[in-house]
């Protein structure tokens, strides 16, 4: 059962409704697509669901390890076809109970969209907590054993693999130095977790979609937008900003998994071509991410390290000492309480076990 204490909890039945009503319209929509393993004369045939379309995650990396390259580490054993997790009508916000359900038998899920259903998956992605990546990896080894609990116990999940999107970080269409002086603008923001941030700062949340920022930025509905260091670019954010700060707010860490039924009917090889695939998968997911990190703030800034220039740089914002100690306050005072508020006392003593250790910062759990 999902620990919701903060927001409160359905009654059974209703949960039971709940989902009976979800696994019925999931069939309807998707059971022609997304079925579970079939073995056939040949290849064991999979369906998956990986992350973002459009984006190189997806292109570049999930699309062609399922696609062909699965196929080649597994002898021809294993043959698949993948979709986006935004393709299809699929809701992010529902995976878990489509993976629990095995209406999803293998797929992708980004934490800070299912932090609705179980707040305490997003533990390692909550805004301000790894301003870099060294920092990001080490929250993440500190709670992965306990992330692949939660999700065998609670909703019958196999973890496969976790991944992470380039670095968010803050781009104003106005000079600024530092975190403070967000106070008064308005800031597009894209989870609870980061409006939540911006009005501690003084700041004005608001939430939209991606293909929104654009026309946010130009009409002024936002002055400044949350977003990543690559695909701010791409969408040509120099000629509407200014400046860009240097630590990153979030990420967009998500996890592949498998139902635990589809999981264990499947041979013992073929788990084992899988598990040891998406482990390299994922490092290359990782290592990619830091590089998209890395060229997005050079692009933006115009710095040699990138041969495409905008027609207007931007000026970088580094991450000072007034910031950083400003990050750790927010950490403590805003971001971890608003967390445990959300998620329950079950919450406050898995930080305590996990991440406290790691971060020096210790939660209140009673």
């Amino acid at each position: 059962m999902a620990l919701n204490s903060g927001e409160g909890t359905a009654s059974s039945d209703m949960q039971e409704r709940l989902f009976g009503h979800l696994l019925a319209a999931a069939f309807a929509v998707f059971i022609c697509i997304l079925g579970t393993p079939a073995r056939g004369e040949g290849a064991i045939r999979l369906q998956i669901v990986g992350g973002l379309a459009g984006v190189s995650q997806y292109t570049r990396f999930e699309q062609p390890f399922w696609t062909s390259e699965i196929l080649e580490r597994s002898g021809g054993r294993i043959s698949a076809t993948i979709r986006p997790l935004d393709g299809g009508g699929l809701r992010g916000q529902e995976m878990l109970q489509l993976m629990r359900l095995g209406v999803v038998p293998f797929g992708t899920a980004l934490l800070a969209v299912v932090a609705g259903d179980e707040p305490e998956l997003n533990a390692v992605d909550l805004p301000v907590l790894s301003p870099d990546m060294a920092t990001l990896r080490a929250t993440l080894e500190a709670y992965r054993e306990h992330l692949r609990q939660v999700l065998r116990e609670r909703y019958d999940i196999e973890l496969l693999g976790i991944y992470t999107y380039p670095a968010q970080v803050l781009f104003c269409a106005r000079p600024f130095r530092g975190l403070d002086d967000l106070a008064g603008r308005k800031v597009r923001t894209s989870s609870v977790g980061q409006s939540e941030l911006m009005s501690a700062l003084g700041a004005v949340p608001v939430l939209l979609p991606f293909a929104e920022i654009v026309p946010a930025l130009r009409g002024g509905v936002a002055d400044c937008a949350v977003t990543g260091t690559l695909s701010g670019y791409e969408i040509g954010l120099p000629a509407l900003t200014t400046h860009i700060h240097t630590m990153a707010v979030s990420w967009g860490v998500s996890f592949f998994g498998a139902n635990v039924t589809a999981w264990q009917s499947l041979p013992p090889d073929v788990r084992d071509a899988i598990h040891s695939g998406v482990l390299d998968l994922e490092q290359r997911i990782w290592e990619q991410a830091a590089a998209d990190t890395a060229r997005g703030l050079a692009c933006n800034t115009g710095a040699a390290a990138c041969s495409d220039k905008p027609p207007r740089t931007m000026a970088p914002v580094p991450t000072s000492a007034a910031d950083s100690e400003r990050r750790r306050q927010l950490l403590t005072q805003v971001v971890l309480p608003r967390w445990i508020e959300r998620c329950g006392t079950a919450c406050a003593k898995a930080w305590n076990a996990y991440l406290a250790p790691l971060h020096a910062i210790t939660v209140p759990a009673e």
